[in-house]
């Protein structure tokens, strides 16, 4: 039977649709192909999800069918999902919602279980020719539709919970669109085109220099490319809750960022492109970053010291201190392997100002408690963090 469309969502699994009805499953390691499930109806279209986990397909006979190979704890139904008005030729799985459209000139959106959320009627505009492919940028942020001669963009608004219609895309003479293709960062996309042509096309929201160092593509509302001007080298910046990130900062001598969502703090280490996506309430911008170590940052804010591992998307620790100066506060994240210790993360920081206390970041127990008789100045915690040097006020050092 003559295969209609294809996707490879997911390593070593190709996924293609049959004349016939049938999808089926192409395993590139034993070269075999087996049944996923089947229908009655040709198959007139193919996507994935975002995370590549969970197929849709669209059918002749207006029937949409979703099938997930691991459907990630979402607990979403499998099978016929909804029967579209018309053969839905352009599908797209976005992140908050299923796009489809066809030759009745509507683009629908349909909810999680097939319940319809928006609809964006055409059918009047005599220059709109019927909706031929569809495709989800990589965050799943954006859809773009292709027709006759055009293009049409739907970018989902987080604050709103609703799909924004972007300005078309016409192009005269360039006749029908027959394929979409993403590049893997979201920052471009080409177009197959029914005589033959293939066109590329720059897609962001914005772009803008930062300290004549930094390029910032914001390629969606919660993604961000940082590429550096000097050495070409690149970092996706993505909020995986699909917030939309505010303003992104590069701080601590050029070399970690810094940015802001409604609900989550977005940190990372340029360098070693570890990145961090921690809850976060607003605090309105007040908060003191200090990037004096390279594994964790240290964020003071009201009275509060959060201390974030970069790489990590859960807070390490946090406690309560006055003492904002970094030389007041000591770190160690697995910086000298012990026999028999996996993980060693141990805080040293002062209580009052003559009070140093210690804490094991990894139970989140309080190690100890040192009181002294004189303000301290300046403190540190070894390699392993079971020994701790400081000083006071009269230039006197102590190890405990």
């Amino acid at each position: 039977s003559a295969v209609t469309c294809l996707s490879w969502p997911a390593e070593n699994i190709i996924v293609f649709g049959l004349a016939e009805g049938k999808v089926r499953l192409a395993n590139t390691k034993n070269n075999k192909s087996s049944t996923i499930y089947g229908t009655d109806s040709y198959v007139v279209s193919l996507t994935s999800n975002v995370s590549g986990k969970g197929i849709l397909s669209g059918h002749a006979d207006g029937t949409i069918v979703r099938f997930f190979f691991d459907d990630e704890g979402s607990g979403e139904s499998q099978g016929k999902l909804v029967m579209h008005p018309c053969p839905p030729y352009a599908l797209a799985w976005a992140s908050n919602s299923i796009v489809a459209a066809g030759c009745d000139k509507k683009i629908v959106a349909y909810g999680k279980e097939g319940n319809v959320i928006q609809t964006f009627d055409y059918s009047r505009d005599s220059s709109e020719k019927e909706f031929t492919t569809a495709a989800a940028s990589p965050g799943g942020q954006s859809v773009v539709i292709g027709s006759y001669d055009r293009l049409r963009v739907l970018n989902w608004s987080p604050r709103r919970s609703v799909w924004e219609e972007g300005k078309p895309k016409e192009i005269a003479h360039l006749y029908t669109i027959t394929a979409l293709a993403w590049k893997r960062d979201g920052s471009r996309i080409c177009v197959g085109t029914l005589c033959g042509g293939v066109e590329q096309f720059d897609c962001c929201l914005r772009r803008s220099i930062y300290k004549n160092k930094f390029e910032m593509t914001y390629v969606g509302p919660s993604q961000v490319i940082v590429k550096n001007l000097s050495t070409g080298s690149r970092v996706v910046l993505k909020s995986q809750y699909g917030y939309e990130i505010d303003e992104v900062k590069i701080l601590g001598k050029d070399r970690y960022l810094v940015a802001h969502t409604s609900d989550t703090l977005l940190l990372g280490d340029i360098s070693s492109n570890k990145l961090s996506e921690v809850a976060w309430q607003g605090s309105g911008g007040n908060e003191k970053f200090f990037f004096d170590n390279e594994n964790v940052c240290m964020i003071f804010n009201a009275g509060e010291l959060t201390l974030v591992e970069y790489g990590s998307n859960e807070i390490l620790g946090s406690v309560r201190t006055e003492f904002m100066n970094p030389h007041l506060v000591s770190v160690r994240i697995n910086e000298r392997r012990q026999r028999g210790t996996e993980e060693n993360k141990r805080l040293a920081y002062l209580i009052d100002i003559k009070t140093i206390a210690t804490v094991d970041l990894v139970s989140g127990y309080n190690a100890g408690t040192i009181s002294h008789d004189t303000k301290i100045d300046w403190l540190e915690l070894n390699e392993t963090g079971h020994k701790l040097l400081f000083r006071d006020k009269k230039m006197r050092v102590r190890q405990a």
